[in-house]
């Protein structure tokens, strides 16, 4: 089970949750980036990176049997903030698109550069399974 931590007299943040209470079996999906299943760019567009990055989490969890409304905590790192910021609105699309309108606690950061030359994003989540 899982509640959103809104501590009151705080503004209702967007597309995020300050925290999350939750119990149950741990899943740790580690950086996933904007390749494919083999290991492969299909576009060098911040937008498309996010998706594939966040279908590769989602593929992460299934192997958990988990789901994208498991994730407690999500850290982002970007390698151009304005870049993000630009495109903020297709990003929550796409986010909606995949993972849908539950929002886990989430950091996004902006890097100097990724492991992966080509890699415009990278993304690191936690989820809990009810038990």
């Amino acid at each position: 089970m899982h509640s959103v931590l809104q501590p009151k007299g705080w503004a209702r943040p967007k597309g995020y949750a300050n925290g999350i209470a939750a119990h149950g079996r741990l899943v740790f999906v580690s950086g996933q980036i904007g390749w494919n299943e083999k290991c492969e760019f299909e576009s060098d567009d911040l937008v498309a990176q996010v998706r594939q990055t966040l279908l590769n989490v989602a593929a992460v969890l299934a192997e958990a049997d988990a789901r994208p409304e498991h994730i407690t905590s999500m850290t982002w790192y970007f390698t151009d903030k304005a870049d993000y910021l630009d495109n903020l609105k297709k990003i929550g699309v796409v986010y909606r698109e995949v993972m849908g309108w539950y929002y886990p606690a989430m950091t996004a950061v902006q890097v100097v550069a990724l492991m992966e030359d080509r890699a415009k994003v990278e993304i690191q989540a936690m989820a809990v399974v009810p038990e």
